[in-house]
């Protein structure tokens, strides 16, 4: 009964209990009260902030697993732009692709085949590249293997160009060359008008001096003495040869490509030995000096070394008809002039 507290004082005693520990004594049958040390103080206290710093990790990991610090949403944003730039950088690429294949297939069907050059080898447009290693330094990221692919193709493109430009670099080497060619293949009638007047052409004729069956390198053009003789193709005069004197006067050309022209029996020349001449350009005057019976010009042309029938290269004066007409003219077997 002495244990009851008084009703002015129960919220004290609440207090007081909440805060205190008591143990009955089986001795003197009564409830003492327990002293707390100080050691059970500090283990108390350190307990309370063990639990409370726990729940602060926890909490925070929580959070940061749970909720995206404004770092990281900016560097999120940052990546998602990236991987926008990828996908628009692959389209363009693609688009590059195509335009590249074009260009490709132009160069080995079109170009190539003009100039009659074998086409770039799949071989030689692939090669260059070092192995898998090169991208090494992209790997180990989440979006490797779209890094990996869009280098690849970069790589591909940027080889390809490289192989494509030296080819064309060729093609227009080859295409110089061929406009430098057909200039200087004698292509042309060296005399105005000149086709209708072929009084002998190419092949076996009875000379008109020695009256011996004998071939005749070229074809005779009749024409009045002072008729002006123009260069059938672009080329550089040549030195007279003195053993050709049975020719008179005569003009020699070398054009280059294996090809020469000859033009004989003129009255005089209008050119000096090594001048560069063009084709359509005067170079001397119909005559009649050396071994010849009448005024004529006697025009040959030479292909590596070798005579060859003049009339197969008068295709830039002349339209189909009168191609024919010529060559039917140029294969009468008569007598030439020289």
């Amino acid at each position: 009964m002495a244990l009851k507290p008084s009703g002015s004082t129960t919220g004290n005693h609440n207090t007081i209990m909440a805060k205190a520990r008591y143990k009955f004594n089986p001795r003197s049958l009564e409830i003492e009260r327990v002293e707390i040390t100080m050691r059970e103080r500090l283990l108390r206290i350190g307990s309370y902030v063990a639990i409370a710093a726990i729940f602060a990790v926890i909490s925070v990991t929580v959070a940061f697993q749970v909720i995206d610090s404004p770092k990281e949403r900016a560097l999120m944003r940052e990546i998602e732009h990236y991987r926008l730039q990828n996908t628009v950088i692959a389209d363009q690429l693609e688009k590059i692709e195509k335009v590249l294949a074009d260009l490709q297939y132009r160069d080995d069907n079109i170009y190539r085949v003009i100039f009659g050059a074998e086409p770039v080898s799949e071989a030689e447009r692939t090669s260059g590249i070092g192995g898998i290693d090169r991208y090494r330094h992209l790997e180990g990221y989440e979006y490797s293997n779209e890094l990996v692919q869009t280098a690849m193709r970069v790589d591909d493109i940027s080889r390809r160009l490289v192989v494509q430009s030296k080819s064309f670099d060729k093609v227009f080497d080859m295409a110089r060359q061929k406009e430098d060619r057909l200039a200087s293949i004698p292509a042309i009638i060296p005399i105005k008008g000149g086709a209708r007047h072929i009084v002998s052409g190419y092949g076996f004729r009875i000379h008109p001096i020695y009256r011996t069956r004998r071939m005749h390198a070229g074809v005779d053009i009749s024409a009045k003495t002072g008729t002006p003789v123009y260069a059938t193709g672009n080329g550089t005069v040549m030195r007279p040869n003195r053993s050709m004197g049975g020719y008179g006067r005569y003009v020699l050309i070398d054009h280059g490509y294996g090809y020469q022209s000859l033009y004989a029996h003129l009255s005089r020349t209008a050119v000096r030995p090594g001048q560069q001449v063009k084709r359509g350009e005067l170079i001397g005057y119909v005559g009649n000096t050396g071994l010849s019976v009448a005024p004529h010009l006697h025009y040959e042309v030479h292909h590596n070394g070798r005579p060859v029938n003049p009339v197969h290269y008068f295709y830039n004066d002349l339209d189909p008809a009168e191609y024919e007409e010529v060559i039917r003219l140029a294969s009468r077997d008569n007598q030439p002039l020289s």
